[in-house]
């Protein structure tokens, strides 16, 4: 079956790794009966990574004309006699709507469905959510017609929790590996060639040992020169040499009490704002979204650092209108949360933030931050309960940033509670 580059701007491009199969269409039928199939649209459809219904919906909407698919039999049918051009035509408007990210134009994106009933690309590639224009009118069969979850919430949280296990599996591994390595000894098979060949028992060696040991006091007698060496045994030197080495030991003592109060006087603070300062610069050369992801994995500083330091440099001296400013600018904190624990280091950066002092007015937002955050799939609910709950108990639970928490926190148990009931 012949293959054509997904995505008109890509068709020249002799290295491009997405593709699909070129449509094949037959007209079947006459007078008011006739219609033409899509031969292959299924494939099609495998290849764009959507459901072969919503290609076969599109051209009849396009079209004005009624469509249908099969289900059972992959039959893709569109009333009338229009040709393979103006079809391929077609689908290519489909790609660039409902495939290919806004961003990047990838097309490796996955059609979400939010919790306010919009259509959404989630790109693989670089984290952009694409919000689809809610107007056309595929939006309302796709609504009502939602594609399979990849995986269920059980299924992710299982997921999870047997890639944790398998990561501490291998750490306890490589732990156990390095322990017999350590007592192994560096020369452990010449060792045991030596006593394989020689067979020397303790008997053996002993008196070579004692040779050994007097061959070498009578060469150390002879570099002496006559020279006997003595050590002063009396109280008073006892007591000058007791002395030296509490001074010595003091001294170390205050040495690393200095070093130590050095440290404290480097506070990370510092550290801090050299890094969102570091961060702003980034953010002001606009480079694309798609490199956000690679320049925060090139960072040598903590994850949670970093997390800080780009929210503090997107949000730093917003005062009012702060959901807003966050609806903004929530492609940053997608482009951010890709990797594994990412969530939490958003979260966590959130309630430092929040909670410093200054912050006070637009701490009360931070429950319709979360919201935004959840609705946009940024934050899943098992973290944000999981760190609210940490929060609660940890060392800053005196933070204000719990109590304005606390009714999204509420609103998110009752709202699980429900949903278990009905099941």
């Amino acid at each position: 079956m012949a293959l054509q580059n997904i995505g008109a701007s890509n068709r020249n491009d002799a290295f491009y790794r997405y593709k699909m199969p070129k449509m094949v269409t037959k007209t079947e039928g006459k007078g008011n009966g006739i219609k033409t199939n899509i031969v292959n649209n299924v494939e099609i459809a495998k290849a764009l990574g959507r459901p072969a219904s919503y290609t076969t919906k599109y051209f009849g909407c396009e079209l004005g004309a009624q469509s249908k698919f099969d289900e059972k039999t992959g039959t893709s049918l569109v009333n009338g006699a229009h040709s393979t051009a103006k079809l391929a035509e077609l689908l290519e408007a489909f790609i660039k709507r409902y495939v290919q990210c806004y961003g990047c134009g990838n097309p490796e994106t996955e059609v979400i469905i939010t919790k306010t009933q919009l259509v959404n690309l989630k790109c693989a590639a670089c984290g952009f959510i694409s919000e689809v224009d809610m107007r056309d009118k595929l939006t309302t069969f796709i609504l009502k017609n939602p594609p399979e979850a990849k995986k269920g919430g059980k299924d992710k949280k299982a997921m999870r929790r047997a890639e944790k296990e398998r990561l501490k599996e291998g750490e306890a591994a490589d732990e156990a590996q390095k322990k017999l390595k350590k007592k192994a000894p560096s020369n452990g098979k010449e060792g045991s060639s030596k006593v394989s060949k020689n067979h020397t028992s303790d008997e053996d060696i002993s008196p070579k040992l004692d040779k050994i040991e007097q061959e070498v006091d009578e060469d150390d007698d002879d570099d002496d020169d006559g020279i006997q060496w003595q050590t002063d045994t009396s109280r008073e030197a006892a007591e000058k040499r007791m002395k030296e080495q509490l001074s010595a030991a003091t001294a170390e003592m205050v040495m690393l009490s200095v070093q130590e109060a050095e440290e404290k006087k480097t506070p990370k603070s510092k550290e801090g704002k050299a890094l969102v300062h570091v961060m702003k610069e980034y953010l002001k050369k606009g480079s694309p979204l798609s490199e956000l992801k690679a320049f925060i994995s090139s960072l040598s500083e903590p994850p949670q650092d970093v997390m800080d330091a780009l929210f503090n440099a997107l949000f730093d001296g917003v005062s009012k209108g702060f959901t807003e400013e966050v609806k903004k600018k929530k492609k940053y904190l997608v482009a951010a949360t890709q990797e594994e624990g990412s969530q939490m280091h958003l979260l966590n950066s959130i309630g430092s933030f929040f909670g410093k002092k200054g912050n006070e007015e637009v701490g009360k937002e931070v429950a319709l931050v979360l919201k935004e955050l959840y609705d946009e799939d940024i934050v899943e609910e098992e973290f944000v309960l999981e760190w609210y709950q940490k929060g609660l108990n940890g060392v800053d639970k005196s933070s204000p940033v719990w109590k304005n928490v606390k009714p999204f926190v509420e609103w998110l148990q009752s709202a699980e509670s429900e949903s278990e009931g009905e099941a």
